[in-house]
């Protein structure tokens, strides 16, 4: 893989004391809490209402892959960080239908879901009050300083400023990746730093786009407005993560 550092790939990846990899989910081990984000699911219906063919598929590729995920670890709590669905102003037939059926399925199999709000979720309402499901604009884990938010804004919050861990999304980070002529997005977590706290940025759990390459794209989150140079890049590749060292040494 041209243009990358050498890549480890391991089952499963520690990307900080207590929080692994697994996936295209972030896991924090000791509080058996499971957070994913940017599912955007309805977007095939969308894309087709645009003259786009594109059959429904994403939503059995998001099950398939958190039931390997699930069969794997002891997981009682699920984060969904923002975007579970695509429409900005209305909930499409096919969302009505993937969303309930997708809540239905982690109902089965966990204790509790918290949905964060994301700039797709602004009519989610409607249908996370026919399940067991909390909408929140953000969730902090005190006991081990982790403030979880979607990304898209900063928001004017203490606990954020209490914060020593941040978790965002919203930006479907992913390096492009050159093999002879060919070239290929891999989904990526990353991680550095904003102000004095760590902060993670998770992959998109979406199967129709490949996501963003914040080495030549301008990143959408406020916070990633800075240097990502020394970020590191854990790239995912089904359940297999791949260790590419600081963005600076992936660049083409």
């Amino acid at each position: 893989m041209e243009g990358a550092a050498e890549a480890v790939a391991q089952d499963k990846m520690g990307i900080h004391p207590g929080i692994e990899i697994h996936g295209l989910t972030l896991y924090l081990k000791k509080e058996k809490i499971l957070i994913f984000a940017d599912l955007h699911l309805g977007y095939e219906e969308e894309l087709m209402e645009f003259g786009y063919l594109v059959p429904r598929f994403q939503y059995k590729e998001i099950i398939g892959h958190l039931e390997k995920i699930l069969s794997e670890i002891d997981v009682k709590k699920v984060i969904i960080n923002g975007d579970l669905k695509h429409e900005f102003g209305r909930i499409s037939e096919q969302e009505w239908e993937e969303v309930l059926n997708f809540l239905d399925f982690l109902e089965e199999r966990v204790d509790e879901i918290i949905l964060i709000k994301g700039n797709h979720d602004n009519i989610i309402g409607p249908i996370a009050t026919k399940r067991k499901v909390s909408i929140v604009p953000s969730y902090f884990i005190k006991e081990i300083g982790a403030y979880i938010t979607h990304g898209h804004e900063i928001p004017e919050d203490k606990d954020l400023d209490k914060a020593e861990i941040v978790i965002i999304a919203h930006d479907h980070p992913a390096l492009s990746l050159r093999e002879d002529l060919r070239i290929e997005k891999v989904k990526c977590f990353l991680k550095g730093k904003w102000n004095d706290k760590v902060l993670i940025q998770i992959p998109s759990l979406n199967f129709v786009t490949e996501g963003t390459d914040l080495t030549q794209e301008n990143p959408l989150s406020p916070f990633m407005d800075q240097n990502l140079d020394e970020f590191e890049a854990y790239g995912i590749e089904n359940l297999d993560i791949f260790y590419f060292g600081n963005l600076k040494d992936t660049k083409r």
